[in-house]
């Protein structure tokens, strides 16, 4: 009896597995009309959106290794990550002469020969790379000696690597620089120790690695020019609400720290308009900038637009060239403030409010550039119902924002950022089929931030890790972009490094997460004339023939756990059965990429065949098999 149970407990086990591997394999069919064909998909769908919060400028796109660079916060403050090292050390905040902001540390030194230091601890050297840095300092009464000391920690000691001395100049302040070489991949801390008697102060102390381009970390450079993103949106977000534009121009070291206004965290204005421009220009991608209607006014804007695109014999293009930039940006495109509908928005206002002040930031904009376009703050509902009727003559584009957060249902995951974007093209469509004040109107959307945002703050501020099934989710929105492209007009993922960005980065090294590797594949490899698709859910297809209608692109997003094998019936058009295949799959839902880990996730280019035949039209037809968990991107010759 026991041995007769036994045998049928395992025939059962038997049956089960058996069940589990004959439904590891599926099969389901994408249709495909050639002859219905949308509008042409515009490449600003692909673009991205950077924010001063948390660590996606400052420590991700900006090289500077020192934080509190200016001194914000008083030495020895809970919140200064600069402390004074060894014994009675006196450090006063000097409010009558700073270099820049508040105040200034000096270094006092009352008897002769006392030795004063102020160190920074937790940076991160990396053997034989070379890095830059320099000090603004002051020297009063007799100082003997200032010395840069550099140390690194050694199989768990702290010690010495290099010392650097620097010249004792008496009178005002003066810079200077220094350069080495790491000794080891280490932990380590930069120490400014001064000898002798009377003070020294220092202004501002800044260190790089010697590879910085125009103060931008190489390797996140690196990435974002492999994204290929048209278009960036800065400098917010809720920041931009309290943010004054001239914080950010004029000589990097005197430009005044302040305190973040919107989040947490100093600002040290080293990354303003001037180094936007130089990133845009670096990554051969577009400038949009977004003005301050919360707590700013027209006034403060138009100086900006004028800054930006007058003339250099203008008032503001002479400040321009003062700072080393003689031709105007001509920059295009500018958002007239950002979410004002929300309470937690600096200069919240009602609707009314805003479209009164909205009309009269775009009048003035217009009357002294007539080519900018203007893109208004939108959200769908009673704001959109107030917006799209009383601004109808005062913008280009209206802006729309979603974050979703998640599901434990894989496949209910991958659809909530199609449903945001569904959603917002079908209120939209409603507004022009209800509102007289659109009609011959053509005012599309700049979903102007969208992405998933839930999870732990892995990578500081807002930092969230994304998924694999994030990749999914990311690549069906793009495709709900598309199927709707007579609509919308730009997206710019939100936001593009750390904070819930597509780009995570440690202190040395930078990875692209799930979500950037799905905006690469489609922006570098996917068509832009959508074709008339049809799949059953879950899975979620779109097609688009190249600009010259010389290679389909069909894109695939599996959300299952299987794999499938999809038979394509095409119609309208006749397709070689040879293709170029681009996946990035992963059977596990939760796997991710992690700044300097091994790459669990990439995108993998091989050749395919599509079974079935010499060619596939409309009277042929063919299969791919594609993996679970996967994005599948196949480039199909057009046969004429």
């Amino acid at each position: 009896m026991k041995s007769r149970n036994h045998l049928c407990l395992l025939m059962a086990g038997m049956t089960v597995l058996l069940g589990m591997t004959l439904n590891t394999h599926a099969q389901s069919t994408i249709k495909i009309d050639a002859a219905q064909k949308g509008e042409v998909i515009s490449p600003y769908i692909y673009g991205q959106f950077i924010e001063h919060l948390g660590r996606c400028i400052d420590g991700g796109i900006w090289a500077e290794m020192l934080a509190d660079r200016k001194f914000y916060y008083d030495v020895d403050a809970r919140e200064s990550p600069w402390k004074t090292f060894g014994l009675d050390v006196k450090v006063v905040m000097d409010k009558d002469n700073p270099f820049c902001g508040e105040h200034s540390p000096k270094i006092v030194l009352e008897e002769d020969d006392f030795t004063g230091s102020i160190t920074q601890r937790f940076l991160e050297f990396q053997k034989d790379r070379k890095y830059v840095g320099y000090l603004w300092l002051k020297c009063d009464g007799e100082i003997k000696d200032v010395r840069i000391m550099l140390d690194a920690r050694f199989a768990g000691r702290i010690a010495l690597f290099k010392m650097i001395r620097i010249p004792v100049k008496s009178g005002d302040y003066y810079r200077q620089e220094f350069e080495f070489e790491g000794p080891a991949d280490a932990e380590g801390q930069l120490t400014i120790t001064v000898e002798g008697t009377g003070s020294v102060t220092i202004g501002t102390v800044s260190l790089m690695p010697a590879d910085n381009i125009n103060g931008m970390r190489a390797d996140t450079l690196k990435l974002l020019k492999e994204l290929n993103s048209p278009i960036y949106r800065w400098p917010g977000g809720n920041f931009v609400s309290g943010y004054d534009w001239r914080d950010g121009v004029g000589e990097r070291d005197r430009r005044p720290p302040r305190k973040n206004p919107a989040w947490r965290g100093v600002e040290h204005n080293d990354f303003g308009l001037d180094e936007f421009m130089a990133f845009c220009k670096e990554l051969g991608t577009e400038p949009y900038i977004a003005v301050n209607t919360g707590a700013g006014e027209v006034d403060n804007a138009l100086a900006e637009l004028q800054y930006a695109n007058g003339p250099a014999d203008s008032e503001m293009g002479k400040l321009r060239v003062q700072n080393g930039h003689a031709e105007p940006y001509n920059v295009k495109f500018w958002g007239i403030g950002n979410e004002m509908y929300g309470d937690w928005q600096i200069g919240h206002m009602p609707v009314e409010q805003y479209a009164e002040k909205h009309n009269q930031f775009v009048d003035a904009f217009r009357k002294f550039d007539p080519n900018v376009k203007v893109i208004a703050v939108g959200a769908v509902g009673k704001w959109d119902e107030v917006i799209m009727r009383q601004c109808t003559d005062y913008m280009d584009l209206v802006s729309e924002h979603f974050y979703v957060q998640q599901r434990d249902n894989v496949i209910e995951h991958v659809a909530l950022v199609p449903r945001a974007v569904k959603r917002i093209a079908d209120a939209h469509r409603k507004y022009r089929e209800d509102f007289p004040e659109l009609q011959g109107k053509n005012i599309r959307i700049a979903l102007d931030e969208w992405n998933y945002w839930y999870g732990e703050h892995v990578f500081g501020e807002l930092g969230t890790r994304y998924f694999m099934k994030d990749g999914l989710g990311i690549a069906a929105g793009l495709h709900e972009y598309f199927r709707n492209s007579d609509i919308f007009e730009m997206a710019n993922y939100a936001q593009t490094v750390n904070v819930i960005g597509c780009i995570k980065t440690n202190k040395t090294n930078a990875q692209f997460e799930t979500t950037g590797l799905a905006l690469k594949l489609y922006r570098n490899h996917f068509g832009v004339i959508p074709l008339k698709t049809e799949v059953p859910q879950p899975f979620d297809v779109a097609a688009a023939l190249m600009e010259n209608q010389q290679m389909l692109t069909l894109g695939i997003v599996n959300p299952t756990d299987k794999k499938v094998d999809f038979t394509l019936e095409i119609a309208g058009i006749r397709l070689s059965t040879l293709a170029r295949k681009y996946e990035i799959a992963n059977s596990d839902p939760m796997a991710h990429n992690d700044p300097g880990a091994e790459q669990k996730i990439d995108i993998v280019e091989s050749a395919a065949v599509l079974h079935g035949g010499k060619f596939l039209d409309a009277n042929t037809s063919g299969y791919i098999t594609v993996a679970p968990m996967s994005i599948t991107v196949l480039q199909i010759l057009v046969l004429r």
